[in-house]
């Protein structure tokens, strides 16, 4: 078993495993936009030990789970499910976000430790992701729900290039918070800071993946 886990892609434990999204964020995996990657791959790639990881991918498919396997639900319903549960949720937290970081940046600014320019990084990713779901809304949703997956090639690529920009500036985020790990002393508004971020990365992540992986996949095999 564990051969068969190594030879398969990081987008294809995902979509495979429920709750694999989680073990391979942990273990800093891109299965969103790095989801072709074979995992014993990934593994070699950044030096580490393939045991942990398996053992933990091992256990959560011998425990059965009765999470949706989008892979099999109409289409209509996947879209449906991506705007509410990713588009409609990006638009609640990223206001919320903002406003707490230029609040920790305003009253800890003097301090060694600060995510100094994270509250503009996240009004930056608020205008891109905005931009990025109004087009999927208008455009490639409208498309795929009439059946038209086939034409939607152009748009298609357009998302999973802008998907990569919004990897890029999760990469970012990450960079100015120390993996988005608040300090020893760290107020609440510091902590409930970092808590809405580690929620919007592994929201953003298991959004770009059912795209890539899932939508992106089927609308494009018919």
């Amino acid at each position: 078993m564990t051969d068969s886990l190594l030879d398969a892609s990081l987008g294809q434990l995902a979509c495979d495993i429920p709750g694999a999204t989680m073990v391979l964020r942990r273990h800093q995996l891109d299965f969103c936009c790095g989801g072709q990657q074979r995992l014993g791959d990934a593994l070699r790639q950044r030096g580490q030990d393939p045991q942990a990881l398996l053992g933990e991918l091992q256990a959560l498919k011998a425990d059965p789970s009765n999470a949706t396997d989008w892979r099999v639900q109409p289409l209509g319903e996947l879209i449906e499910h991506i705007l509410v549960r990713f588009h409609d949720r990006h638009r609640r937290q990223l206001p919320e976000l903002i406003r707490l970081a230029r609040r920790v940046e305003q009253v800890h600014g003097a301090r060694s430790e600060c995510p100094e320019g994270l509250a503009d990084h996240l009004a930056n990713m608020h205008q891109e992701l905005e931009s990025h779901m109004l087009k999927e809304e208008q455009i490639l949703f409208p498309l795929l729900q009439q059946g038209l997956g086939a034409q939607a090639g152009g748009p298609i690529a357009v998302m999973r290039f802008e998907h990569e920009q919004h990897a890029e500036a999760l990469a970012r985020l990450a960079a100015l918070t120390r993996d988005i790990t608040p300090p020893d002393n760290a107020c609440n508004t510091w902590r409930a800071l970092y808590t809405g971020l580690q929620e919007l990365r592994d929201d953003l992540m298991q959004h770009i993946h059912l795209e890539n992986n899932v939508l992106f996949q089927r609308a494009q095999a018919h």
